[in-house]
């Protein structure tokens, strides 16, 4: 890394099965980076908020698209997933609700980690 700086890839998906090319790509490109060591903090917003819920990545397909619930567990395990508190709050989610790993936090904590120095934050 540059200067041994640690580099954070923030990525917000705010989009589900109403999108789901759009949704499939923010999955694939946390999960990439994930894989190569990146630092990774994916966002779940808007109707992606539903893939925090046990067993609904899994449900997700979209052709010759990996599978959103392999792309979840690899951020899962070397990153973090954060559900938006208003997006869930909308849909009935809870903090007991998510699959183990997930937090649920609001826009301060967005905005923390997307202006931290070495940064970047991508919005899909």
């Amino acid at each position: 890394m540059l200067g041994g700086m640690t580099r954070t890839l923030v990525v917000k998906a705010t989009a589900g099965a109403d999108a789901p090319e759009r949704c499939a790509q923010a999955f694939t490109v946390a999960a990439t980076a994930a894989a190569t060591g990146v630092d990774v903090s994916l966002w779940l917003t808007g109707e992606s908020t539903w893939f925090a819920l046990p067993g609904r990545a899994e449900s997700f397909e979209l052709p010759h698209s990996a599978p959103l619930g392999e792309l979840l567990h690899v951020v899962l395990a070397t990153g973090r997933v954060t559900a938006c508190t208003q997006c869930a709050a909308r849909r009935d989610i809870g903090p007991d609700d998510v699959i183990p790993g997930v937090r649920i936090a609001g826009a301060a904590v967005f905005v923390e980690e997307a202006m931290a120095d070495g940064a970047q934050a991508l919005v899909y």
